[in-house]
C-alpha cells in the first residue's frame, strides 16, 4: 500500500515539475518583455526633464560650463591687465623722459632767451648807428669800432622815481635769478602775479656784471645787488678774511696810501655807468652782526677780522666817495640794510652800537632791514610782524626819514607758524604807520644750517605749504594792500 502511494504521488510531482517545450516559449518571451518594459521606463527616467537624476546631471554640467565660462573670462581680464600695466610702465618712463627733456628745454630756453636779447640790443644798435651814418659826412679818417650797447632799446625809471616809488616793491631771492628766471617765474605763477624787483649776490672778487641788470630791466623789474667784500665762493659763516679787511678797503687817505681795491672799485663804477641803468646796491649788509668779515667787533668787544670800531662807517663812505667821481651814484640806489636786534649779543642792542654804523643821510638812499620767523624761539616770541620788526623799525626812524626797504624777510615752517605770521606781515604793512615802508624782498630758498647745534633745515620759501602760500595770496589781495603788481 505504501509503495502505490508513493507511485502516485511521483506521478504527480513529475508532472508539474517537468518542463514542455511550449511552457518554456512563453517564459523566454516573458522575459524579455519584462527586460525591455524594465529598459524603457530606465530610458525614460534618464531622459525626462523632469527626472531628479537628469536634473542632477545637468546641474553639474551648467557648473562646470560655468566654471569653465568664468576661468577663460579671469585669463582675459589677467591678460588685458598686464597689458595696461606695461602701458602704463610705458607711460611713465615716457613722462619721467618728458621732465628731464623740459628741464633741459628750460635751461636752453634761459640761454637761448639771454642770446636773443642780446642780438636784438645789438642790431638795434647797429641800426641806430646806420642811421646817424646815413644822415652825416663820411669822416675824413677811420675812426675806431665801437662796441655796440647791450642796453640799446631798454628803458628804466628814473632813480628818483625809484627811491621814491608811487606804490610797493614785491621783490625775490631765487637760486639763479637774474641769471636764470626759471624758479623765480614759478613762484609768480603760485602767487597769481608777478614780483617787480629781483635780489642777487655778487662777491668782490667778481666784475660788475651787467647782464643781471640789463636781463632784470628787460622784465621792469629793479635789480638789488647785495654786494659782499668777501669772495663769492666763501662760506657763510667764515668771519676771517685777511685779504678783505674793512682797514685794507680804507687805506690810508692821510698818508696818500690807496685802498687795496680802488682800482676794482673804480672799474665797477665805470661799468655800471656803462649800462646807463639803475640798481640797488646793499652793501655788506647786517653789520650790525657777528658772522661776516665786515662786523667790526663780537658780543665780547674783541675786534673781527683785524676791523676797527668806526671802520664800518669809513668804508661805505670811501666806496660812495669813489662811485661819485665816476658818476655811479645817479644809478645806484645805496641800501643800509642792518639785522633785526632782537637776536643779537647784548653789546649790539643799544642804539649807540647802531649810530656808529650808520654812514649818514648824504651816503644813503634807503634803509633797510634783514628779519625772519626763525627758530629757536624765544618764549615771548608771539609769532607777529610786531615782535620780528618793532623794535628795529623804531631804531631806523630814530636814526633817519629815509624810505625803508625790508631787504630780506623770511619765515620757517618749524613749529607750524609760518602762515600765520605771514597774514601778521600783510596787515602790518597796512597800517599807516608803516607807510614809509616802500618794499619787501622775500628770501625764496630752503637752508640746512645749525640750529642751537643741530643740523636743521629752515624752508623760507613762499610756497612752502599750501597754507603759507594761500596766506601770501590772500595779503597781496588785501583792499589795503599798496603793491601793485601785474597779474599773471
Amino acid at each position: 500500500m505504501f509503495s502505490s502511494r508513493n507511485s502516485a504521488i511521483g506521478s504527480s510531482a513529475a508532472a508539474w515539475w517537468a518542463v514542455s517545450s511550449a511552457r518554456t516559449r512563453w517564459t523566454g518571451v516573458g522575459s524579455a518583455a519584462l527586460v525591455l518594459t524594465l529598459g524603457a521606463t530606465s530610458a525614460f527616467v534618464w531622459i525626462s526633464p523632469t527626472s531628479p537624476v537628469n536634473q542632477t546631471l545637468s546641474n553639474a554640467a551648467k557648473s562646470v560650463l560655468e566654471a569653465e565660462s568664468l576661468a577663460a573670462e579671469r585669463a582675459a581680464w589677467e591678460e588685458e591687465r598686464d597689458d595696461l600695466l606695461s602701458e602704463i610702465d610705458g607711460l611713465e618712463e615716457s613722462i619721467d623722459v618728458a621732465k628731464e627733456n623740459l628741464t633741459e628745454t628750460n635751461a636752453q630756453s634761459a640761454a637761448l632767451q639771454q642770446e636773443l636779447w642780446s642780438v636784438e640790443g645789438t642790431l638795434k644798435a647797429l641800426q641806430a648807428s646806420r642811421s646817424a651814418n646815413s644822415a652825416a659826412p663820411a669822416p675824413s679818417t677811420p675812426s675806431k669800432p665801437q662796441t655796440p650797447s647791450v642796453t640799446a632799446g631798454i628803458t628804466a625809471p628814473s632813480k628818483a622815481e625809484i627811491v621814491n616809488p608811487a606804490s610797493s616793491y614785491l621783490g625775490l631771492f631765487t637760486e639763479q635769478a637774474p641769471f636764470n628766471w626759471a624758479t623765480y617765474d614759478s613762484v609768480s605763477v603760485k602767487l597769481g602775479s608777478t614780483p617787480n624787483t629781483v635780489g642777487y649776490f655778487g662777491g668782490w672778487d667778481e666784475d660788475f656784471r651787467a647782464n643781471a641788470v640789463t636781463r632784470s630791466w628787460a622784465r621792469d623789474t629793479l635789480p638789488i645787488l647785495t654786494w659782499e667784500s668777501r669772495p663769492i665762493g666763501a662760506a657763510n659763516d667764515q668771519v676771517i678774511e685777511p685779504e678783505y679787511t674793512l682797514p685794507a678797503i680804507i687805506g690810508d687817505p692821510e698818508a696818500g696810501v690807496a685802498g687795496a681795491f680802488d682800482d676794482y672799485l673804480h672799474q665797477y663804477a665805470r661799468d655800471i655807468v656803462a649800462t646807463g641803468l639803475p640798481l640797488g646796491i646793499r652793501l655788506n649788509h647786517e653789520m650790525n652782526g657777528v658772522w661776516y668779515p665786515w662786523s667790526e667787533t663780537d658780543g665780547q668787544g674783541n675786534s673781527i677780522n683785524s676791523n676797527r670800531v668806526g671802520d664800518f662807517v669809513a668804508m661805505w663812505q670811501h666806496v660812495h666817495d669813489i662811485f661819485a667821481e665816476e658818476g655811479a651814484n645817479d644809478l645806484v640806489i645805496w641800501i643800509w640794510a642792518p639785522n633785526i636786534i632782537n637776536n643779537l649779543p647784548a653789546t649790539h642792542q643799544p642804539s649807540a652800537f647802531l649810530d656808529g654804523l650808520y654812514p649818514g643821510d648824504d651816503y644813503v638812499d634807503w634803509v633797510g632791514l634783514s628779519g625772519y620767523l626763525r627758530p629757536a624761539y624765544k618764549p615771548e616770541n608771539d609769532f607777529t610782524f610786531s615782535y620780528t620788526f618793532d623794535a628795529s623799525l623804531a631804531e631806523l626812524r630814530r636814526l633817519t626819514k629815509k624810505p625803508i626797504f625790508l631787504a630780506e624777510i623770511g619765515a620757517s615752517e618749524t613749529g607750524g607758524h609760518k602762515a600765520a605770521w605771514v597774514t601778521s606781515l600783510f596787515e602790518s604793512l597796512a597800517k599807516p604807520e608803516n607807510d614809509d615802508i616802500v618794499g619787501i624782498s622775500w628770501f625764496n630758498m630752503a637752508i640746512t644750517t645749525y640750529v642751537e647745534g643741530e643740523r636743521a633745515t629752515n624752508d623760507w620759501r613762499i610756497e612752502s605749504r599750501p597754507d603759507s602760500l594761500s596766506a601770501f595770496i590772500e595779503g597781496l589781495a588785501r583792499p589795503d594792500s599798496d603793491f601793485t603788481l601785474t597779474t599773471r
